[in-house]
């Protein structure tokens, strides 16, 4: 790819929950010249505009369409019911979901979670937000399951939450259209997974200029000079050494009675005439 043809940014959305502000930091320590747009949305909508092109990759909760994006699956989250501080759940560690047999529990339309059947009774009506439901859960409406990172993300000092077992879990990744793994997006897929700036797939990691790059690579070409003249004298004096074993080992197969060269003036004397 050449100059010309790189974004002038990096648009990156995420998910609620989502806390994408370590790898935003390492990518503005790494690249510098291109500056990263961020943006919340919603979960659902999220890989809608990954595949409209409106974003170059986004954190987003499974499952997508992988037919038509790339996705790393990143962790997993717990899952927990946010009750109010009251309740009787509260008095234990864990909870499961028998223990809500007899509440209320809140399904908001923006759910994250793959329910095959919800636990407890259903409310009257759902709630349109997470958010909303959060409110409803404080007025003494019922409870609600969400991933940790929504709880503390909605956290109030009237709630308290607790691990709720049995419970479908999120899972969250880092997905970008199929076709259009850019470069770009290799170099955050890079920082996500860990990978240091002097990762042998890391790239980018100079400025415009290239000045701190290019004086990096004349220092390992130097070093490599270095290590080769280093080195050569060691293979040279085992190829003599190598050499005057041969010597030696030729000089021990004639003196042992192998076949020497004839000298005329050894022999039987000649008789006299």
């Amino acid at each position: 790819m050449t100059g010309s043809e790189v974004p002038p940014s990096f648009r990156l959305v995420y998910a609620p929950g989502v806390m994408p502000g370590k790898w935003v930091r390492i990518w503005n320590e790494r690249l510098p010249g291109v500056p990263l747009t961020l943006t919340q949305v919603p979960a659902s909508r999220a890989p809608e505009l990954l595949v409209s092109r409106d974003a170059d990759a986004g954190l987003v909760r499974l499952p997508v369409d992988r037919t038509v994006l790339s996705a790393i699956p990143l962790y997993t989250e717990q899952t927990v019911v946010v009750v109010p501080k009251d309740h009787l759940v509260t008095a234990v560690d864990e909870v499961s979901p028998d223990d809500l047999a007899d509440d209320i529990v809140l399904h908001p339309l923006d759910d994250v979670l793959d329910w095959d059947r919800l636990p407890g009774r259903p409310a009257l009506e759902r709630p349109a937000t997470t958010a909303d439901a959060v409110e409803l859960v404080a007025a003494g409406i019922g409870v609600l399951v969400v991933p940790l990172s929504l709880a503390r993300l909605h956290h109030r000092r009237d709630l308290t939450h607790r691990p709720l077992t049995g419970a479908p879990e999120s899972r969250v990744a880092l997905a970008w259209p199929e076709d259009a793994t850019t470069d770009l997006v290799d170099d955050f897929i890079g920082i996500v997974r860990g990978r240091t700036a002097n990762s042998t797939r890391g790239r980018r990691t100079q400025q415009p200029g290239g000045e701190q790059g290019q004086q990096k690579q004349g220092q390992r070409k130097q070093g490599q000079q270095r290590a080769g003249k280093t080195e050569r004298p060691g293979r040279d004096a085992g190829r003599g050494q190598r050499a005057a074993g041969r010597a030696s080992s030729g000089k021990g197969r004639r003196a042992g009675g192998g076949p020497t060269p004839k000298n005329p003036r050894r022999g039987k004397p000649r008789r006299g005439s």
